[in-house]
């Protein structure tokens, strides 16, 4: 279905998949374009080239259509260098902006070596959207929508007003915003404005740039673009609350009338029982014999013995931060060990809590196992083999992991915010797909734990509950074509914006 044709839409992001990937912003920058594509749009992707572009697994070679070109930032000239490839399984294009002084570095955004943001992030993500803009300005034909991504991309709606207002190819060209975290603004001193070529008389109390005194790039995306997304309809409902708008809920108020929330998709051609090949064995939801080998397996790999009774199996694959609920499962943890389940979490991030899980692991060895690090393989073997899913998470724009738990038949039990609110049913005994629960406490947490392991422990309707979650459809399609809604709202002649 031609919805799309004609649409050309240019995605500018940190993140995007397989070329870069740190969290959920990479997956959807990597899969929302190819599900554009489907439709009948033109798209094309824009992202840093970190390390060197023309090596590894996804090698991209010099553009020929855009050669490098350089950028300024402040009075100082850098060169930006343009690598072209298509993303795999589709047409879509990927240009890489290549700089040897910023992006020649082994972190996307911290220093594998600190685990600290780079200090020089500001010059790196400035000279990015200059040199970004720069690119859409020189491709041909022009693009109708210019979509940008998160705080790394918030100033590119402020540089093409400033610096393209009368360039046809831009100026005519509608911007989206998407915020797929508020928690991470950009915020930087005001000389970010300069290196970014926006004249000191666009900083005031109040402007789209100012933020106590500081720039923030966030603030420039909602304020300055066309239209803005979150990734859930219930988080574009709490980021206009003081709770949970980090700063910039009053903002957002004065966008809601172009403020949308549109639920994240799942790749099915990677996501996919029947046919992933990093799990030990495949199945579906009328045919669940696989999903047993794969428990097995993945007992196998952390070191926990099977035991006598049918005990669940509780997965976690997370980033180890605040926001992802860690501090519960620490409060709760000596009573969640009396309970008759397995723990096992894969997953990376801050120092306190891989001192914890060492310790928590330590303590109950034959309850809970850990595995410290990334490892894309193994999170798929722990979606296709525990029995829950456990995301405790103090708040939720989207969430991936609990879509990915629903088409593996891992049963999600999560906090009720942001998209888990809308992607997980509350389970009654007869409807629903997951367990979920309202307030952010150790107390919640374990209830609702304790209503998951009562519902295992009813064979016949746990088949039946595992095989309502399969077949709940979370693919990219319903959501590619809600965000085509609202870019052929602006594109529209004579819409409002």
């Amino acid at each position: 279905m031609d919805d799309a044709k004609g649409l050309r839409i240019v995605m500018v992001a940190a993140e995007a998949a397989p070329y870069a990937k740190v969290g959920g912003l990479g997956d959807v920058v990597g899969a929302l374009p190819r599900a554009l594509e489907k439709l009948g749009a033109r798209v094309a992707v824009v992202i840093p080239a970190y390390g060197d572009a023309t090596a590894g697994a996804h090698p991209a070679a010099p553009c020929r259509e855009v050669p490098g070109f350089d950028v300024t930032l402040g009075g100082v000239t850098e060169p930006a260098g343009i690598f072209h490839a298509v993303m795999p399984e589709s047409g879509v294009d990927v240009y890489r902006v290549a700089s040897r002084r910023y992006f020649a570095r082994a972190g996307v955004y911290d220093d594998p070596a600190t685990r600290e943001g780079y200090p020089d992030n500001m010059e790196r993500f400035v000279f990015f959207m200059k040199a970004a803009v720069g690119l859409v300005a020189r491709l041909t034909p022009p693009f109708d929508v210019i979509h940008c991504h998160d705080s790394h991309a918030g100033l590119v709606p402020g540089v093409i007003l400033e610096n393209y207002d009368r360039v046809p190819a831009l100026a005519r060209a509608r911007t989206v915003f998407t915020i797929h975290n508020l928690a991470y603004q950009g915020v930087f001193p005001r000389e970010a404005l300069a290196l970014a070529g926006i004249a000191p008389r666009r900083f005031y109390p109040g402007s789209p740039f100012e933020f106590w005194g500081k720039v923030n790039f966030m603030k420039a995306g909602i304020a300055l673009a066309h239209a803005v997304t979150t990734v859930s309809p219930t988080y574009a409902e709490e980021v206009q609350t003081p709770e949970m708008g980090v700063g910039l809920d009053g903002v957002l108020r004065e966008r809601k009338a172009d403020l949308h929330g549109i639920i994240n998709g799942i790749d099915y051609g990677e996501w996919n029982p029947v046919s992933d090949p990093l799990i030990p064995a495949r199945f579906s939801a009328l045919r669940m014999e696989g999903k047993a080998a794969c428990k097995k397996d993945l007992l196998e790999s952390f070191g926990l013995g099977a035991t006598a009774k049918r005990i669940p199996l509780v997965g976690m694959v997370s980033r180890l931060a605040d926001q992802k609920g860690f501090d519960l499962v620490a409060e709760a943890m000596p009573r969640l060990a009396r309970l008759d389940m397995q723990l096992v979490v894969l997953g990376t991030g801050q120092q306190k809590y891989h001192d914890m899980l060492r310790d928590i692991a330590a303590r109950y060895p034959d309850r809970v196992a850990v595995h410290l690090g990334f490892d894309n393989a193994l999170a798929h073997r722990v979606e296709a083999g525990c029995d829950l899913f456990l995301m405790p998470s103090r708040y939720e724009p989207c969430g991936l992991n609990q879509l990915y738990s629903l088409r593996y038949g891992t049963i999600p039990v999560v906090h009720r915010t942001g998209g888990l609110a809308d992607t997980v049913v509350p389970y009654d005994g007869e409807r629903g797909t997951g367990f979920s629960f309202p307030d952010y406490t150790a107390d919640a947490l374990l209830r609702a734990l304790q209503d998951a392991l009562h519902a295992y422990s009813d064979v016949a309707a746990w088949k039946r509950l595992v095989r309502r979650a399969m077949t709940r459809n979370w693919s990219w399609d319903a959501s590619a074509r809600r965000y085509l809604a609202v870019y052929r709202k602006g594109c529209d002649e004579g819409a409002a914006w």
